[in-house]
């Protein structure tokens, strides 16, 4: 813990950015100022959120608050299960195995490709027509 009695990280994930702060606590989350149920809607996304916690068994120890900003729900969901996954890493360096085994430390590089010229979109073409 810090001076200020919390744990900080910041977790990325395609255009989204999440900065989250762990509080020793009964484990509510809180996502820009409001409960994680009615920000994160759907069941998929909230799980997504919970895994680096009940990999490491950490459920009800911490409470978390979270200022997530761009992309979507998914790229936002993931970006706050980084952010949690390495708040932890800070809390206890030997939970570093067991979340690189999940893949919860690895910042997902997948992003969306540009459009390139003379293409519909990144990489699909108009169809040719021989007459």
């Amino acid at each position: 813990m810090n001076e200020k009695g919390y744990l900080y990280a910041t977790g990325r994930r395609k255009n989204a950015v999440a900065r989250v702060r762990l509080f020793p606590g009964a484990g509510a989350i809180v996502v820009n100022g409001q409960p994680y149920e009615q920000v994160i809607f759907q069941e998929r996304f909230r799980k997504v959120i919970l895994e680096p916690l009940v990999v490491t068994d950490n459920v009800e120890k911490f409470s978390i608050s979270v200022k997530v900003s761009g992309g979507g729900y998914a790229g936002q969901a993931g970006a706050i299960r980084h952010g949690i996954a390495r708040a932890l890493v800070v809390s206890d360096r030997n939970l570093i195995p067991l979340l690189r085994t999940y893949g919860l430390l690895t910042r997902d590089p997948r992003v969306k490709e540009r459009k390139k010229p003379g293409l519909v979109r990144a990489r699909k073409a108009k169809q040719y027509t021989k007459r």
